[in-house]
């Protein structure tokens, strides 16, 4: 690998990849990737495929709805340039974000949502007797959908942490907290003592996410 001063520039060209880092561009040997088929990349590729299949189906007319819609929507390549959606990437955009949750998807764009702030509050984690609990402090109830993202329980002393995955939609508050123990533990297992957790919420309106919310929290000695 070595850093490259050129026109910035950006993939494959036989085997060397032009990649773009916060030291610069970079330019490397190309590597086949590794394929593990792993059940979150067959998930994956199955909503993908569930998305890319329902706008086959669409009607002409459904299809226009989209590409006028895409009119003023954009994406951010992976050079920094700021780039326009056609129909068919603002309807995968749109409908695969809501496959990801088990939504249905929508044939017709929705409205562009203005979003709330996002009123979840710290994580409290309690520890009775070795029953660890974890509960969000919701004082006003958020958005359409809220996300609930959470990372593997680490060392106390990590100041930032990376893998967030989904873990289910935000359960109902009970006055005033939400209660997301079942959630974690469901992917984690119960978190040991001493180690931090860290929580992500997101609020989702028509397809569209609004940005992350974190909180942490120490599981407490019983």
């Amino acid at each position: 690998m070595s850093k490259k001063l050129s026109v910035p520039q950006s993939g494959r060209i036989g085997n060397i990849v032009n990649v773009i880092t916060r030291y610069g561009q970079v330019e490397k040997q190309f590597v086949p990737g590794r394929n593990p088929q792993t059940p979150d990349q067959q998930e994956m590729r199955s909503n993908f495929g569930r998305v890319v299949r329902r706008w086959r189906q669409l009607t002409p007319q459904q299809r226009v709805a989209w590409r006028i819609a895409s009119a003023d929507s954009y994406t951010m390549s992976r050079l920094g340039r700021q780039t326009t959606l056609n129909g068919y990437n603002y309807f995968i955009r749109i409908n695969f974000s809501r496959a990801e949750l088990g939504l249905d998807l929508f044939d017709l764009p929705p409205p562009v949502p203005t979003f709330p702030l996002n009123p979840i509050g710290d994580l409290s984690i309690t520890n009775s007797n070795g029953i660890i609990t974890l509960k969000l402090w919701v004082p006003s109830l958020p958005a359409q959908h809220t996300i609930v993202q959470g990372a593997a329980p680490c060392s106390a002393g990590i100041s930032c942490v990376q893998h967030f995955p989904f873990l289910g939609f935000l359960p109902a508050p009970v006055e005033g907290w939400s209660d997301i123990t079942a959630l974690f533990v469901d992917w984690y297992g119960v978190p040991p003592v001493g180690k931090a957790v860290w929580i992500r919420t997101r609020q989702q309106i028509n397809g569209w996410n609004d940005l992350p919310k974190q909180t942490n929290a120490i599981v407490p000695t019983p």
